[in-house]
């Protein structure tokens, strides 16, 4: 068998040029696909770092502009209350029964029988300025010390419950007071520049 020398090298050379340029290519391929993975895990922490702060400031924004609505509600409800009505009653019990003066004295220092002449003061002014200025029933009926059903679906207002409540209604107890309720207000009119703040002028004596 005889073998060409000339012939030789040039084989060994082309085998080598494909093999170096399958190894390139395979190299370029394997590379190609680890930089595919690295980018795709640093793109998806980076994705979780970005959502999760933007939700939870939206969810902060929301719960601020619940608050905000709510204040607004309470300001109008609190800007909407009058309370001239309370000062016009209470300047008239301190007109007809000197009872702003009677609560601010020190009555420690007076005997029973003063206080007890005082007290029918009060009680005959107070008396009129309810007669002229309300209209008072009481809240149950019944005579007191008796006892009554409070059925169910009860006014919690109305009717006070106390002692040992237990179950639901309706329930079987005292009537220990028969309660007050106003169904008719009658007021005079204030005056549109009438300061209702004060309850009773200061008196100079000339």
């Amino acid at each position: 068998m005889n073998f060409d020398l000339n012939t030789m090298p040039a084989t060994f050379d082309m085998l080598h040029a494909i093999l170096a340029l399958c190894a390139i290519i395979l190299l370029i391929l394997v590379i190609s696909r680890r930089a595919k993975v690295v980018e795709k895990i640093v793109e998806k922490p980076v994705e979780t770092i970005v959502e999760k702060p933007v939700e939870k400031i939206v969810e902060v924004e929301k719960v601020v502009e619940v608050e905000k609505i709510v204040e607004k509600v309470v300001e109008s409800k609190l800007a909407t209350t009058s309370t001239d009505s309370a000062l016009q009653i209470l300047a008239l019990f301190q007109k007809e029964a000197r009872l702003v003066d009677f609560l601010n004295e020190e009555i420690i220092h007076y005997s029973d029988e003063e206080v007890g002449a005082a007290a029918r003061v009060i009680h005959s002014g107070g008396k009129k300025v309810l007669d002229e200025y309300l209209h008072l029933e009481p809240v149950r009926s019944e005579a007191e010390e008796t006892r009554i059903t409070v059925e169910a679906g009860f006014n919690p207002q109305a009717i006070r419950l106390t002692g040992n409540v237990t179950g639901s209604a309706p329930y079987q107890g005292l009537l220990v007071h028969k309660g007050w309720m106003v169904t008719e207000i009658r007021l005079p009119q204030i005056a549109k520049d009438y300061d209702v703040s004060v309850i009773a002028p200061a008196e100079v004596e000339l």
